[in-house]
């Protein structure tokens, strides 16, 4: 099954349907935070129960942009981090994984975001952010680099740059630029509520721009909370609530259970890879990297529902391998790491 997957560096069936150059022709690009985690050195408590922290490079749209380098792809990221060490520290992991930072801005009077996170013992994450603002909120319309989001095959964004001005704007016309280009707008909402002034405030926020993206993925978690209390298990409350008439694909990620995917013609589900969790941090980056990365050689898999499912169970072994390490982008499979993974689910 896991054979004719081509996850990067597969032909562009398409061509250069969209004028770009043929060296690009599979390029994400992702749009938004780029942070820096603290994590406990011990797991299983609260962060004012822990003794110290290890810091990690964190924020989802970068993550994606990793994944999608790590796994043979071609990816950049645009946005912004702080003047300072985490910040130059961060365009250079970025570097490292072989992924195009030309995008990424630098701010003189803002820094790096910061966020606290621990996965207490009763299972429940707290997090505990500085950004008062931070960098990444201040990535102005004016610093976009153009050039690079036109050429995206696939531009992806989440919602947490919504939540204030400049960046917010700078989103939006992001957004349109790729759109014109002929590129497919995937969104990964990525509800992170304490960021929020309310929970109104952020399903408002996260649905603002739901209709504009062909590529949706979403949680169960989610999918309850935009849907005020619907049952995410429902086909009737997804379809009838988050289904808009020019989404290509929306994927509902269930953690281990692996994903459902509904598209205007066919819908299924497909199941995970069991893995001794470690750290869920990043799962569903790496999930939506996997995805994206197949997504990005061959945009027909949308319409076939066998090779689509094939690339969604690539991305659900991306997502089971990423928690077996400690933190996200250290975390992030290799494609052999990914294959031989699914060739020994399928053998047992």
């Amino acid at each position: 099954m896991a054979g004719n997957l081509t996850a990067g560096g597969g032909e562009d069936l398409l061509g250069n349907a969209n004028g770009k150059s043929a060296n690009n022709n599979s390029l994400v690009v992702s749009f938004g935070e780029f942070l820096i985690d603290f994590v406990p050195t011990v797991g299983g408590v609260s962060l004012a129960e822990a003794p110290a922290f290890k810091k990690a490079p964190g924020g989802a749209p970068a993550n994606v942009a990793v994944c999608v380098s790590r796994l043979g792809g071609t990816s950049a990221f645009i946005g912004k981090v702080g003047d300072d060490e985490f910040g130059h520290m961060l365009a250079n992991i970025l570097k490292e994984n072989n992924v195009d930072n030309s995008g990424m801005r630098f701010d003189h009077s803002a820094r790096t975001a910061l966020a606290f996170v621990t996965l207490r013992a009763d299972g429940e994450r707290e997090f505990l952010f500085f950004r008062h603002p931070s960098a990444d909120m201040r990535l102005h319309e004016s610093e976009l680099d153009i050039n690079l989001i036109k050429q995206a095959k696939i531009f992806h964004f989440g919602s947490i740059s919504l939540i204030e001005e400049p960046c917010k704007s700078a989103q939006l016309a992001a957004m349109n630029i790729a759109k014109k280009s002929g590129s497919i707008l995937s969104y990964d909402p990525n509800l992170r509520l304490p960021l929020w002034s309310s929970a109104e405030a952020a399903r408002k926020g996260i649905m603002s721009i739901w209709d504009h993206a062909d590529l949706i993925k979403v949680s169960e978690d989610e999918i309850t909370f935009l849907t005020e209390g619907g049952d995410p298990y429902d086909d009737n409350v997804v379809m009838k609530n988050l289904f808009h008439p020019n989404l290509k694909l929306l994927i509902v990620t269930e953690g281990p259970a692996g994903c459902r995917y509904y598209t205007k013609t066919f819908k299924g589900k497909v199941p995970g890879i069991k893995v001794k969790a470690v750290d869920t941090t990043g799962a569903g980056d790496a999930f939506v990297g996997g995805l994206l990365s197949s997504l990005a050689s061959d945009l027909n898999l949308l319409q076939d529902e066998k090779r689509l499912r094939e690339a969604l169970a690539f991305a659900n072994a991306c997502g089971a391998l990423t928690v077996t390490e400690r933190g996200a982008i250290p975390a992030l499979p290799t494609k052999q790491a990914v294959y031989d993974a699914l060739t020994k689910h399928h053998a047992s």
